[in-house]
């Protein structure tokens, strides 16, 4: 395809994609489940999955294959716009991020995080000794070490975009379940992705790649809070005017959340953790406020879909074909969900937290949406993994991200609740308790 003809098939899928998400969040929302999850639906929707299955011709029309470069034209263009949009996203949470909560709730975000990485990780490397040594779910190639390496942090991620924009949608930021359940998700998930460049250091015996990606991210967030944020502080009387954030003040965030993203992504740690610690690192105020309100409601409505399109469209359900394979994806969602959920659950408990907070943020820990399904593209990309435990994961990403929502509104309740600066006797329980099943 020529530039042209790029840009008319972008303006195409754009209303496409946006349209088809509105239509599956309008049948979600009746099902309890917010926006982002039927986005999540969606992208899958509109893949290989479900539209390609059922229409090809069409699904190859507005999603053009080009069989020669065994690779999509749509991708030349679809991936960058949704890196962007969920980068863009990542920037609001971590302005939003409460690092007072963490602060006063350390000992509860460590505990969770501990318990959210060491058992679902435990479970996942047992599962994966299991498939090594009895199926051929994973290549002859990969190594014993690797297969349970990989899928132990394949089990201890958390969908921590998703799981941002769930607690934005039940009105959870700035409270302890939110703050100490965002808190513990960037911790799995740097862990996570710091184990998947283990992984794909002693797959391609190249070490430096780890050492990069995990000394490079401590760097990272050491500059960004004790460089970045008290010079941003100083110079805030420059890019606010009036008690409004100026155009110039504007572009400064925004091109701080791009260098943020792309060193992130450059030592392979992925864009979204530069985004995020970036927006954590911008003043809190007439600053934050401003870069939140110009950059969510578009953010949110046009780009994020984007990036869950992208994912769907590398996602094929159909690969789970036989009963062997549904046997061993019920497996592995029995061990995420015990290994995260409960293990999570427990922790909180165990560091004083109260059942119902404790329940919430179990189920919130336990989703795994697309963070889920990026880690797995990667090890199928890289062939560490086979295409039918590919299938076996995205399952299993789908299922404990449906799950979030009902059980959350089951076990803890629907209804407003308190941020932690409010006293209460129990810091996050709804505040009309008849709402609390």
């Amino acid at each position: 395809m020529n530039n042209l003809s790029l840009a008319v098939q972008f303006f195409l899928q754009l209303a496409f994609i946006l349209l088809f998400c509105r239509m599956v969040g309008a049948v979600a929302a009746k099902l309890g489940q917010p926006q982002v999850v039927a986005e999540m639906i969606a992208g899958v929707l509109l893949g290989p999955s479900l539209f390609g299955l059922l229409l090809p011709e069409w699904q190859h029309w507005i999603f053009p294959w080009d069989k020669s470069q065994l690779t999509r034209d749509t991708q030349s263009y679809l991936f960058p716009a949704s890196q962007l949009g969920l980068a863009l996203y990542m920037f609001v949470v971590g302005m939003e991020f409460r690092v007072d909560i963490v602060q006063r709730k350390l000992k509860s975000s460590i505990a969770v995080s501990a318990a959210g990485m060491i058992a679902p990780f435990v479970l996942g490397a047992g599962l994966a000794w299991v498939f090594f040594n009895y199926t051929d779910l994973f290549p002859k190639k990969t190594s014993l070490t690797e297969a349970m390496l990989f899928l132990g942090a394949s089990m201890c991620i958390t969908a921590f975009p998703m799981l941002a924009r769930i607690i934005h949608f039940k009105k959870l930021s700035g409270t302890t379940m939110g703050t100490v359940a965002l808190g513990a998700g960037a911790l799995d998930d740097a862990t996570a992705w710091c184990l998947l460049a283990v992984v794909l250091a002693s797959f391609d015996n190249n070490w430096s790649h780890a050492l990069i990606n995990i000394g490079g991210g401590a760097c990272f967030v050491a500059v960004t809070l004790f460089v970045i944020r008290p010079l941003l502080a100083r110079i805030q009387g420059w890019i606010v005017n009036e008690g409004t954030l100026t155009e110039a003040g504007l572009v400064v965030g925004l091109a701080l959340m791009a260098l943020g993203a792309w060193f992130t992504d450059l030592i392979g740690l992925h864009a979204v953790f530069g985004a995020f610690i970036m927006g954590a690192a911008m003043p809190r105020g007439i600053v934050s406020r401003d870069l939140i309100a110009r950059i969510q409601p578009l953010t949110v409505a046009l780009l994020l879909p984007l990036f869950f399109t992208y994912s769907g469209l590398n996602t094929r359900i159909a690969l789970l074909n036989s009963g062997f394979l549904w046997l061993m994806c019920g497996a592995v969602l029995v061990a995420a969900v015990l290994g995260k959920g409960v293990a999570c659950w427990a922790a909180a408990r165990a560091t004083g937290i109260g059942n119902r907070e404790a329940l919430g943020i179990g189920t919130l820990m336990n989703a795994r949406g697309l963070m889920e399904l990026i880690i797995i593209n990667i090890g199928l990309q890289r062939g560490v993994i086979s295409e039918g435990l590919f299938a076996t994961l995205v399952i299993m990403a789908v299922v404990t991200t449906l799950m979030a929502s009902p059980i959350f509104e089951r076990l803890v309740g629907t209804g407003t609740y308190r941020p932690l600066d409010e006293p209460s006797g129990d810091n996050l329980l709804p505040a009309n308790l008849n709402t609390i099943h």
